[in-house]
């Protein structure tokens, strides 16, 4: 058993899911796969954290460790969805993905052993030109401790409407949106998204990452920040060697 589970990964690693014109942008798919196909053979998830393949209701989702950084941690469809352009994601399953990805922070902050604040991690989705890979993944890590500091700063202006931020953030300017406590769970904000102002919207061109509000702020739930340009990378937010842990300053 051990050894057909072993070539069947081998397999799943080697080939690619799809002909695309640039295979390094399949290396996050193939370790998707060979999540989903252990999960499968021998209820085993390596090497993922974890892995749900859903149900009839529900689509599945794993989530993965970046290779060498403890607390940089992606949540992923066990479908085939390329990025937050894609359609699907403006219903049922663009939330069930957005609850995976809460779900998934306490992977960042336990490998931290209770120097990290639940308020710290933050989500992100990088645009089609902002990304690496063409399997949407909702990275999870530390914020920089500049943008926990802005948000700390502005974050009671957040309304329930778009408006701009106040000031940059990791150097781009965003526009936030407020999403009340009893409202995150049924939240959807890839479908958000279309309601960004600034024209017609441009899914391929726009970037969001969302953080919980912080603790003094009286309206307790999400703060979700986007914006759009070509290569947007709310991913700019996150410091994958998470200094607020500890205690250090920085960008």
């Amino acid at each position: 058993m051990r050894r057909a589970l072993l070539v069947a990964l081998l397999v799943a690693v080697s080939l690619p899911a799809s002909a695309a014109p640039d295979p390094s942008r399949d290396v996050l798919w193939a370790a998707l796969k060979t999540c989903v196909l252990a999960k499968r053979i021998a209820n085993r998830t390596f090497p993922c954290l974890s892995v749900d393949l859903g149900d009839t209701e529900r689509p599945g989702s794993a989530v993965l460790r970046a290779p060498g950084e403890p607390t940089h941690i992606v949540v992923m469809p066990t479908d085939t969805v390329a990025g937050l352009e894609a359609p699907i994601l403006r219903g049922p399953s663009g939330i069930a993905y957005w609850r995976a990805a809460l779900a998934a922070r306490p992977f960042v902050s336990d490998v931290l052993k209770g120097r990290l604040t639940p308020e710290a991690v933050g989500l992100a989705v990088n645009s089609a030109r902002g990304r690496s890979q063409d399997q949407l993944h909702i990275h999870l890590d530390c914020l920089k401790p500049s943008v926990l500091a802005a948000l700390k700063a502005h974050g009671r202006q957040i309304r329930t409407a778009w408006s701009r931020f106040p000031v940059p953030l990791a150097g781009d300017r965003y526009f936030a949106l407020r999403v009340p406590e009893a409202e995150a769970a049924r939240f959807n904000p890839f479908a958000a998204l279309h309601t960004l102002p600034g024209g017609r919207p441009n899914l391929h061109r726009t970037s969001f990452a969302a953080v919980a509000t912080l603790p003094g702020d009286p309206e307790r739930g999400i703060l979700l920040l986007a914006y759009r340009v070509p290569s947007a990378s709310a991913e700019d937010v996150m410091d994958h060697s998470c200094a607020v842990a500890a205690g250090r300053g920085g960008a």
